[in-house]
């Protein structure tokens, strides 16, 4: 048991290191030789060698630097449990610092390896898209990495979803439960006197109160979430359905439960919360991955819109630093992603034609509209149609 940890504890640390390795040797070795070409290039010609060889040392420099003076102390302090690193566990310390130390620098280069062309009037660069391709794919591992290292890699999965940082959002399956029915107490009627007989003095209803028949015909208001007065509200629900809440004030109830198959063809409801975590980290990841593929376009590439590609692709990666079941995670990705996106885009259809799908542009626009619109403007009185109607 503890050779199995230790080989995943040793597979996940190779895999970190490198990936923040790997990308910083590729994009550098790939500016170093741009300059050298610069540099042969040049009237009266030079040696172009020497700056090579000068830019391979400044990165295994800084990368052996960073590892010794930052990336090891911080892997030690994570492991040792330090309370302001881990202590709330809504951010993640290892992969801010690898968006500092990896994801920034290469994306500083790739830009440098565009200016140094456009000013020297020379486009012999025919290498772009695997260090981006490269630079995104380290990402997407070390956020992967970071979600799976606390499961089992071996046997079934045992909690997964809850270890893996994967809410779970979708409704698989709506069983039928038998509702409990109350009989309301029959009120006594007072009668003929008989002698030795004590009769009950009925008790008025208190003031505010209203009787079951004015309660029936009034009937249960639900709240503007769906909620319904009187009905218990589980406070761990991850998510809310109003047309489940609606429903629970009817005399049938509502439990969910997992989806069982037991057909012949079982075998295709196969699912686990480990597999999950790499289809969610490379869907999480596609919209900056087709920003940053339009940088590596020509007419793009060797322009001035490489900057904000770049700058607001950086900044969309800041969201790996965030714990994937944060609340914060939605308006971050609005504010980071979506809303600069869309203005991106559109910038780039404008002046060079469709050279991004308009789908994602679309997506951008859709998915902030919606944020704004069931988050904020739900809440004003003038959408709010079940209380103008009832």
């Amino acid at each position: 048991m503890g050779t199995g940890r230790t080989l995943k504890f040793a597979l996940c640390e190779v895999l970190q290191f490198a990936g923040l390795c790997v990308p910083l040797f590729i994009v550098m070795q790939r500016f170093a030789v741009i300059v050298a070409k610069v540099k042969t290039s040049a009237q009266p010609p030079r040696d172009g060698s020497t700056a090579y060889w000068l830019i391979v040392a400044s990165s295994i420099a800084y990368v052996t630097s960073t590892a010794l003076l930052v990336w090891v102390p911080l892997k030690y302090m994570v492991f040792m449990k330090k309370k302001f690193l881990i202590g709330r566990k809504k951010w993640r310390p290892v992969a801010l610092v690898y968006v500092i130390l990896s994801t920034l620098p290469s994306f500083a280069f790739l830009i440098a390896s565009s200016e140094v062309q456009i000013n020297n009037n020379i486009k012999t660069d025919t290498f772009t898209e695997l260090p981006v391709s490269l630079v995104l794919f380290s990402l997407i591992c070390i956020d992967v990495v970071e979600r799976i290292r606390h499961c089992r890699l071996t046997g079934r999965a045992n909690g997964m979803e809850r270890e893996a940082e994967i809410p779970s959002t979708v409704l698989t399956h709506v069983e039928q439960v038998t509702p409990v029915t109350v009989t309301p107490i029959t009120p006594v009627v007072p009668g003929p006197a008989v002698p030795g007989q004590v009769v009950p003095t009925p008790i008025p209803p208190a003031a505010g109160q209203h009787n079951d028949r004015n309660q029936n015909r009034a009937g249960t208001r639900p709240e503007p979430n769906g909620a319904v007065p009187g009905i218990p509200v589980d406070p761990g629900r991850p998510f809310n359905i109003p047309g489940l809440s609606a429903r629970s004030a009817n005399p049938t109830a509502y439990r969910i439960s997992p989806y069982t198959y037991t057909g012949p063809l079982r075998f295709l409801c196969a699912s686990d919360a480990r597999a999950d975590v790499f289809v969610d980290g490379f869907m999480f990841w596609m919209d900056t991955v087709e920003m940053v593929r339009v940088a590596g376009d020509p007419l793009v590439y060797y322009s001035g819109w490489v900057f904000p590609i770049y700058i607001f692709s950086y900044l969309s990666c800041l969201r790996v630093v965030v714990m994937p079941h944060s609340p914060l995670l939605s308006s971050l990705g609005i504010v980071v992603q979506d809303l600069p996106f869309f203005f991106v885009r559109a910038g780039l259809i404008a002046f060079f034609g469709f050279v991004t799908p308009i789908l994602y542009m679309m997506k951008n626009l859709l998915v902030f509209l919606a944020f704004i619109y069931f988050n904020f403007m739900t809440k004003l009185r003038v959408f709010n149609t079940e209380r103008m109607i009832l």
